[in-house]
C-alpha cells in the first residue's frame, strides 16, 4: 500500500479503473528501486508479469510531479511491432495525465514525428536504427530534444546481449546523452536473463553508475508442452491429443476431439497436417526459424484449407513483408472474436500482447532457450497457462546412413532447451567480449556523417571512448581510417582533417545503413498496385516466388529499381531470403548428450517423438556415441562428437583442419555443425586423443586458425573493414578457442591405449 500511496493520483486511478486488488511483485520491487535510489535498475521476471507497468509507474510518477522541459523518456524497443503495441498501451496510461507518447520508426508518419520535433516532450519510443538516423539527421536538435531527459527504458532488453545491435545501441545512447549534456538512467526490462550480473554491467557501459537487480519472486508458473516428430513425407499420423500440465505433472487432454483430415496435398508433409488439425477455431502462433520456412509452411497450411473446402484461416508475419501485410496479422490477432493462425518467425516472439492466444507451435527448435521462453510466453495471457507443442519434422533416414546422419540432432536440441530452463532455469549468458570491427566502421562513418569535419584526434576521441570499443587498440584504430582514406570512404582535407568521401556519402545516405544487422540485397515484389513484400536475388521471368504465403509467377524484373512485377498462380514452392545461423550454445549440446545418456521420461514426449527417442538411445547405446567422442564408422572412416557449441565447434574444425591435418592424415573433413564431425584418418584412436593434445599444448596465435587468404566476413559492415582487422575479429571475437581447448583437454583420458571401445558402427537399413 505504500508504493500505491506514493504513485501519482492517475496512477491510481488507472488501478482501480482495471480493477486491481493489488500489486505483483515486480511493479513493487520495481517502484523501490526507482523511487529510492539513483542507479540503473534491470527488471527480470517472467513475460506477462507486468514488467513494462512496473516500470513506467514510477516514471511517470516523477515526471508528472515534476514535468520535463524535453522529451523526458526514451523508450527503446527492438521491433516496430512492439513499439506500435507498446504505443497503445502508454497512450491509454499517460492520457489523463497530458503526458504526450510519441513513436517513431521508419512506418509512422512524418507529420507525426514533425509534431514531436515542434513540441519535445513526454515519451518518445524509437527503435536503435531509427534514433541512429535521427542522431545523423536531426544532430543539432538533439539538444533542444533530450536536454532534459531522466529515463532510458530498453525493453527486451536480452536481444541485445549477444551482436552488434545491442553494442550500437550502447553508442547511440553514449552519443545522446553526450550531445544533449544529460545524464538519464537506464531502466532493462527483460523475461530471459541468464547473467543478471552481465546484464547490469551492459545497460550501466560508460555511464559510472551501477545498476540495481531487485530481487523478484517468481510467480508460478504453468506450462502445458507437447512434442511429436514427423518423418516430412506421407500424411499425418494417428493422432494423440495429450497435452502435458508440467506443474501438475499429469496428463491434461486440452485439446477438443477433431475430425481427422481426410484430404492432404500431394506429396503432404505430415507435420504440417498435424498443425492443420490442431488449430482449427482456435487463435495460434506457428514459429519458424527462417523466413523461407515461414512461407513454405504457411503455403501447404493454406494448400490445406484448399483441399478440405475450408476458408483461409491462416496469416503470415515475418520481416520482409510489407508494412501492410504485417499490421493486418497483428490486428487480425488482437481481435477477440476472430481465430486466425499466424505462421511468424521471431518478429512476434518478442513482448506483443496479441490477446486471447490458445497455443503456440515451434517448428523443429530453436537455437536459444531465450527464444523458446519468449515464443511460449506469447501464450498464457488472461490467467491462462502458457502452452507450446513442438513439432519436429526431418526427412526419413536414406537407406545405409551412417549413425550421426540419423540422429535427430531437432528433437534432441528441443528436449535440451525445455530441461536446462525446468532443471536450471538456465538461459544463454550475454556476448560481450567480441572485437566489433564492423560496428567501429559503422559509428565512425556515422560520427562524421552528423558532426562534419574532425580531425583524426578527434573522431577517435569520439569514437574509441564509446564503451562498446574498450577492446579497440588505437593502433588498429589508425589502420582502419588509413583503409577508409584509400577506399574514399573517409577524405583528408587540406587542414588535415577528415570528412566524408564519395564512396563513403553513397553508403551512408542509404536507408539501410542505419541498422547493424546483416542485410541483404533486397527486391520488392508487386502485383500491380499491392505492395507484397521483398525478398533477396530474385529468380528469372517466368519462374516462381513464395511470398505472403502465396505463389507468384515472375512477370518482369526493374533490376534498376529493384522491383519484381507478379503475378498470383497456385502451387507451392521453397521460398528464400538468405540464411538463418544459429548461435547455439555449448551447454545445449552437452545437455542433448545427457538426454541420450539417461534414462528420464519426459511426460511432454507424444507417442512418436517417444518412439524416435527410444530409439536414438538404443542407436546411442550400442554405438558408444556417449561414452566417447570417437566412433568408428567402417574402415578408416571415424565420427567425432564434441558436445560444443556453435562457435567452439567452429574452432575445433579448423584447428582440426590447421594444425592437426599433416600428423593425423585428415581427409574427407564434412561437418555437420555443431553436432559431429565425419573423416578418414591414418593414425589410431589413441594417437588421434594424443595429437590432438599435444598441437593443443603448443601456444598458437588464434590468427593461425584463418585460413590462408580467407577473409571471413561475418557482420555488416565487415566488407569495408581492412581484411587483417576481419581476420582479427573473427579469431579473437568471434571463434571459442578457449571453450574449444577446454574440451580437448578433458578427453586425455582417451590418449591412454586401452581406454577406448572401438568397433565398426554398422549402417542403419
Amino acid at each position: 500500500m505504500d508504493i500505491f500511496s506514493r504513485y501519482a493520483p492517475f496512477i491510481q486511478d488507472y488501478i482501480y479503473s482495471h480493477q486491481w486488488e493489488n500489486l505483483r511483485g515486480v511493479q513493487v520491487a520495481a517502484a523501490e528501486a526507482i523511487f529510492n535510489t539513483d542507479s540503473h535498475v534491470l527488471l527480470t521476471s517472467s513475460t506477462a508479469s507486468g514488467k513494462t507497468e512496473a516500470a513506467f509507474f514510477p516514471i511517470l510518477t516523477l515526471l508528472y510531479e515534476d514535468m520535463p522541459s524535453s522529451v523526458g523518456v526514451i523508450y527503446i524497443g527492438p521491433l516496430k511491432a512492439l513499439i506500435n503495441d507498446q504505443f497503445l498501451r502508454l497512450n491509454d496510461l499517460c492520457e489523463e495525465a497530458d503526458i504526450p507518447v510519441w513513436h517513431w520508426h521508419g512506418d509512422v508518419s512524418s507529420s507525426h514525428k514533425n509534431k514531436m520535433l515542434k513540441h519535445p516532450s513526454g515519451i518518445l519510443q524509437i527503435t536503435p536504427e531509427s534514433l541512429e538516423a535521427m542522431l545523423m539527421h536531426k544532430h543539432a536538435l538533439i539538444p533542444k530534444l533530450f536536454h532534459d531527459l531522466r529515463f532510458i527504458v530498453i525493453d527486451e532488453v536480452h536481444s541485445l546481449l549477444r551482436g552488434d545491435r545491442g553494442g550500437q545501441t550502447l553508442c547511440l545512447l553514449e552519443r545522446l546523452c553526450r550531445l544533449a549534456g544529460c545524464s538519464p538512467r537506464r531502466i532493462g526490462l527483460s523475461a530471459t536473463i541468464g547473467d543478471p550480473q552481465a546484464a547490469g554491467r551492459f545497460l550501466a557501459a560508460g555511464t559510472g553508475r551501477n545498476t540495481v537487480i531487485p530481487k523478484v519472486a517468481p510467480a508460478p508458473q504453468k506450462w502445458r508442452l507437447s512434442m511429436e516428430h514427423f518423418y516430412k513425407t506421407g500424411t499425418p499420423e494417428e493422432k494423440n491429443d495429450d497435452v502435458i500440465d508440467l506443474q501438475l505433472r499429469t496428463d491434461t487432454d486440452v485439446f477438443a476431439a477433431e475430425e481427422k483430415t481426410d484430404e492432404a496435398p500431394a506429396g503432404a508433409d505430415a507435420g504440417i497436417g498435424y498443425i492443420f488439425e490442431h488449430t482449427a477455431e482456435r487463435k495460434c502462433l506457428v514459429f519458424c526459424n527462417s523466413r523461407e520456412e515461414a512461407e513454405a509452411v504457411t503455403a501447404t497450411l493454406r494448400q490445406y484449407c484448399e483441399i478440405n473446402h475450408e476458408p483461409d484461416r491462416f496469416l503470415i508475419h515475418h520481416g520482409n513483408l510489407s508494412v501492410s501485410y504485417r499490421q493486418t496479422a497483428e490486428e487480425a490477432m488482437k481481435d477477440e472474436e476472430k481465430t486466425f493462425t499466424t505462421v511468424t518467425t521471431s518478429t512476434l516472439e518478442l513482448g506483443i500482447d496479441i490477446g486471447r492466444l490458445e497455443r503456440a507451435f515451434q517448428i523443429d527448435a530453436p537455437f536459444t532457450v531465450s527464444s523458446f521462453l519468449q515464443r511460449m510466453g506469447r501464450t498464457g495471457r488472461r490467467g491462462q497457462p502458457q502452452e507450446m507443442c513442438f513439432v519436429i519434422r526431418e526427412e526419413e533416414p536414406e537407406p545405409r546412413s551412417t549413425l550421426p546422419e540419423t540422429v535427430s540432432w531437432k528433437m534432441l536440441q528441443a528436449i535440451s532447451l525445455i530441461q536446462l530452463y525446468m532443471e536450471e532455469k538456465w538461459v544463454e549468458p550475454p556476448r560481450l567480449d567480441r572485437l566489433p570491427f564492423s560496428l567501429l566502421y559503422h559509428q565512425t562513418m556515422s560520427t562524421l556523417a552528423s558532426g562534419g569535419e574532425m580531425t583524426p584526434a578527434q573522431l577517435a576521441s569520439r569514437v574509441l571512448s564509446l564503451a562498446s570499443f574498450h577492446r579497440i587498440s588505437q593502433d588498429d584504430y589508425r589502420i582502419l581510417l588509413k583503409h577508409l582514406i584509400e577506399k574514399d570512404h573517409i577524405q583528408l582535407t587540406e587542414r588535415g582533417g577528415l570528412i566524408l568521401g564519395l564512396a563513403g556519402e553513397r553508403i551512408v545516405n542509404n536507408y539501410k545503413f542505419y541498422g547493424v544487422f546483416v542485410d541483404d540485397e533486397e527486391y520488392t515484389v508487386r502485383c500491380k498496385d499491392n505492395e507484397l513484400g521483398t525478398i533477396v536475388a530474385p529468380p528469372p521471368v517466368g519462374d516462381k516466388v513464395a511470398i505472403a504465403g502465396r505463389v507468384w509467377v515472375v512477370d518482369e524484373i526493374d533490376h534498376p529499381h529493384h522491383i519484381v512485377y507478379v503475378t498470383l498462380v497456385k502451387g507451392i514452392i521453397p521460398a528464400y531470403f538468405g540464411n538463418c545461423p544459429g548461435d547455439i550454445h555449448t551447454r545445449i549440446l552437452e545437455r542433448m548428450k545427457q538426454v541420450l545418456e539417461e534414462q528420464t521420461y519426459y511426460p511432454y514426449l507424444q507417442s512418436n517423438a517417444t518412439a524416435r527417442l527410444l530409439k536414438e538411445r538404443t542407436a546411442a547405446i550400442s554405438g558408444n556415441m556417449t561414452r566417447q567422442p570417437l566412433i568408428n564408422l567402417g574402415g578408416k572412416m571415424w565420427a567425432l562428437f564434441p558436445w560444443l557449441g556453435t562457435y567452439s565447434f567452429m574452432a575445433l574444425e579448423r584447428f582440426l583442419k590447421i594444425k592437426c591435418k599433416a600428423r593425423l592424415g585428415l581427409k574427407g573433413f564434412d561437418a555437420a555443425k555443431p553436432y559431429f564431425m565425419q573423416f578418414t584418418m591414418q593414425v589410431s584412436p589413441e594417437e588421434f586423443f594424443r595429437i590432438l593434445l599435444e598441437e593443443a599444448e603448443k601456444p598458437f596465435d588464434p590468427l593461425e586458425l584463418v585460413y590462408d587468404g580467407e577473409v571471413p566476413v561475418f557482420e555488416k559492415y565487415d566488407e569495408y573493414v581492412p581484411d587483417e582487422l576481419v581476420r582479427k575479429g573473427f579469431a579473437y571475437g568471434v571463434l571459442d578457442i578457449e571453450g574449444m581447448l577446454a574440451r580437448v583437454r578433458q578427453w586425455q583420458e582417451f590418449a591412454i591405449p586401452g581406454r577406448l571401445e572401438y568397433f565398426e558402427v554398422p549402417s542403419i537399413e
